[in-house]
């Protein structure tokens, strides 16, 4: 009966994002509640949902600071020169722009923190997306799946959570599976490129000169130049002349997943990209931000200290070196406040789904339900069911609960079958690329939320293609005997 209440309300969850019928943080926490009293634990809610709060608190913790310490890193300008050298190499050409989304959360990756990934490609790639009215979903999707395959790095979670539950060595996982995973990388790339094609097919290709002179001739004004608002942002608004929008776009609005009405949101009305005069621009200080954040990266990969005070440390001392007036502090924290509210918002949403199901037994009985499911004929097989299972799984469930709930069965079924516990391990990371799509996984909401695509859409956009993914990564690595 577990099992069955669990897929269902993971269904149901799932079915009522996409369909936009409840917002992500109101299914997060009503449709749990409702199935623990279905389950008849309703007088429990409390204690599950304090639980799953109290282990994510400290996430919640860190994206809280680590919002404050890059927004006000890129109000600062340490981010720029990045941006500039993207323009440079994308030109403007969608096919370019997608590519280069994908190279840049590949690289930005390193770090081993989705959230830092996202948060950085975000801000570099959103203004020019919105500029060329581009699909936004184009760009959360090939960024979460290219971080999905990056997140398999030793310090990025998985790796490590299965070399401990398994009682393996990190390396022994990590390394062997370094052809699989470029493979999966390349799979990244070459569905970026496809993507960035039809793009370019719906849009066109133009130079950055002819945007901004279609701009100009859509009689373009510019507002808040110069960062008169306080927020450090340029809003590009088109002046209408009357009636609808033309039939272009409407139907690059459509396609880009966006109403063509004039009920939009004002804020996604137009382009809105980085002011190059802002007045919270800090260039002297630039060789002292760009520092602090290496400092702060190479700390987190060595693990000096938890993450969620590193940020707070680094968010604290950016605060005070780049605005030593309380004004000015108050002024940033405020303007990266939204950010801050939706993305704790749905973490703590979370704690509510991820605390009722393991609460409840709903996790453990489904895992045992999938285990026992498995064919006795396919025990020599246990490295591709652990694989195929992974993608599933580690989408329904966290990481903390698939590898040290879920991987330690499979790796004793594999044992009994004659298949090595490495491989086992191996194959277990196969699905990360489909992982970080996952509700379950709170930097998702940190991708969606600063490009201001709805999680129902990210969800329906990316989904098959990070699976497609995860199978060339499995299946690489069975071809090439790691597995």
């Amino acid at each position: 009966m577990l099992t069955i209440l669990g897929f269902v309300m993971i269904a149901t969850f799932l079915v009522l994002i996409m369909m936009k019928k409840m917002s992500p943080i109101a299914a997060l926490v009503l449709i749990p509640a409702l199935f623990c009293v279905f389950v008849g634990k309703g007088a429990h809610l409390g204690d599950y949902v304090l639980e799953g709060v109290g282990n994510l608190a400290p996430t919640a913790a860190m994206l809280m600071f680590a919002i404050v310490y890059f927004g006000v890193m890129i109000d600062v300008g340490l981010f720029d020169p990045i941006v500039r050298g993207i323009l440079r190499f994308c030109k403007a050409d969608p096919v370019r722009i997608v590519v280069g989304t994908a190279l840049l959360a590949a690289i930005v990756s390193l770090d081993g923190d989705g959230s830092t990934t996202f948060m950085i490609t975000v801000s570099a790639m959103y203004p020019l997306y919105k500029r060329l009215k581009m699909s936004l979903v184009v760009m959360t999707g090939v960024a979460a799946t290219a971080n999905g395959v990056m997140n398999t790095l030793p310090w990025g979670g998985p790796t490590a959570r299965a070399a401990a539950a398994l009682k393996v060595d990190a390396a022994d996982i990590f390394v062997p599976m370094i052809p699989a995973l470029a493979m999966g990388l390349v799979a990244v790339f070459l569905l970026s490129y496809a993507l960035g094609l039809r793009e370019r097919k719906r849009l066109g290709m133009l130079s950055l000169d002819e945007v901004l002179e279609k701009e100009t001739a859509g009689e373009t004004v510019l507002v808040g130049a110069g960062g008169g608002t306080g927020t450090g942002r340029t809003s590009l608004t088109k002046k209408t002349t009357g009636g609808a929008g033309s039939g272009t776009d409407a139907e690059a609005a459509a396609a880009s997943g966006e109403s063509a009405s004039g009920e939009a949101d004002e804020e996604d009305d137009g382009f809105q990209g980085l002011d190059p005069n802002r007045s919270t621009l800090r260039p002297k200080l630039y060789w002292f931000n760009a520092g602090l954040t290496v400092v702060l990266l190479t700390a987190m990969i060595m693990e000096w200290l938890p993450i969620p005070v590193l940020f707070l440390l680094g968010a604290a001392l950016a605060l005070t070196v780049n605005f030593p007036h309380m004004p000015d502090q108050k002024a940033r924290i405020g303007a990266h406040a939204e950010n801050v509210l939706n993305v704790t918002g749905m973490v703590f949403a979370a704690a509510v789904f991820t605390g009722v199901l393991q609460g409840t037994g709903m996790v453990d009985s489904m895992a045992k339900w999938l285990v026992d499911a498995i064919p006795e004929g396919m025990g020599p097989q246990m490295g591709l069911v652990t694989g195929l299972l992974s993608l599933p799984l580690t989408y329904f469930m966290s990481n903390d609960g698939f590898y040290f709930g879920v991987l330690p069965v499979l790796a004793e079924a594999g044992q009994a079958h004659g298949v090595g516990t490495l491989e086992i391990a191996r194959a277990s990371i196969a699905g990360q690329a489909l992982h970080m799509s996952s509700p379950l996984v709170p930097a998702v909401y940190v991708l969606v939320g600063m490009a201001k695509v709805e999680f129902g859409d990210h969800t329906k956009f990316t989904v098959k293609w990070a699976v497609l993914t995860s199978l060339v990564v499995l299946g690489s690595g069975i071809l090439f005997g790691i597995i």
